[in-house]
């Protein structure tokens, strides 16, 4: 697949949004004590991403000022779906922090409002990954594994900057319950996102050039993209990425999303470092954004098998 910027910059900002907004609800849940201008502060954090993230949805499409016939097809599809619970999400966040400002704290922000927020979230998440695991078609989607990465990817990014903001306001309660966490959920989604590289690495597509083209010649080869010059299917489903590039592509997310900045949280955590914390975040971004280029990159569409060749 040719991976477009716009959904991986949606992905990320709604993931590390709804990260942030559930350790914040947890923490409130919790009795974790910390003040109301960083509660603040964290919850506009988490409204302004979503909002950003909604706004680049809206670069990947043809004609924007249709986006809400998406909304349209709820009963059938995912997308439709994430399109009704992300201005939910929204909307929540938006309601939590106008209430935050008002001087009284009533049950409404020390109670129903996190725990939608917890339920808007993984309702959130759901949507966004079954609109690619529900793909048969695409096995490198189509397993459980999908929804567990892009939740664990998301508490992980998202505790993450809930982490170097209490470091920013030296909220040092939120820090030592939020600080495991990081890097607990860094870990497991490490090890997610390693099981499913493996696991996409070794699939054998149930469908080949052979049944794709009914030539059932044990030896075959295409050698030509079949045209003269390019079209939608050979700009939409190839990335281009030369072999080399994608292997480094892959090394770099791994390396950048989970394994630095685990050693940078662990010193942090460790040796009471506050700057680690945010030396971690900084070197979490570009990470993540190589690792969900490769999510996106590594799916095989089947329309491929008749466009081995693309020059």
């Amino acid at each position: 697949m040719n991976p477009a910027f716009s959904v991986i910059a949606f992905t990320l900002l709604a993931g590390t949004a709804q990260g942030l907004a559930v350790m914040c609800s947890l923490a409130v849940l919790a009795g974790v004590a910390m003040t109301p201008h960083f509660l603040s502060r964290s919850v506009l954090t988490a409204t302004g991403m979503l909002l950003l993230g909604l706004g680049a949805s809206f670069v990947h499409l043809g004609r924007p000022e249709r986006a809400w016939r998406a909304a349209t097809m709820w009963r059938t599809s995912w997308l439709s779906r994430e399109v009704i619970v992300l201005p939910f999400c929204i909307a929540l966040l938006s309601c939590w922090w106008l209430t935050l400002q008002q001087a009284d704290h009533t049950l409404l922000t020390r109670g129903l409002i996190p725990l939608g927020i917890l339920a808007a979230s993984a309702a959130l998440w759901y949507c966004t990954s079954m609109i690619y695991a529900c793909l048969r078609f695409i096995e490198e989607w189509a397993h459980p594994i999908t929804l567990v990465n892009f939740v664990l990817v998301g508490l992980s990014s998202g505790l993450l900057l809930a982490c170097a903001l209490a470091s920013w306001y030296s909220e040092r309660a939120f820090l030592a319950a939020s600080g495991p966490a990081a890097i607990t959920f860094t870990a497991l989604a490490w090890a997610s996102r390693t099981m499913a590289l493996r696991r996409n690495a070794a699939i054998r597509h149930r469908s080949t050039l052979q049944t794709a083209t009914g030539i059932h010649a044990s030896r075959l080869v295409q050698t030509s993209m079949g045209m003269s010059a390019g079209s939608f299917n050979t700009r939409e489903f190839f990335h281009r990425a030369s072999p080399f590039m994608f292997k480094g592509i892959r090394q770099a997310g791994i390396c950048l999303s989970f394994a630095a900045p685990l050693v940078a949280m662990s010193i942090a955590w460790l040796g009471q470092w506050d700057a680690g914390w945010t030396t971690a975040l900084v070197l979490q971004i570009p990470g993540l954004v190589a690792d969900r280029w490769l999510f996106f990159a590594q799916a095989k569409h089947p329309q491929n098998l008749y466009y081995q060749v693309v020059s």
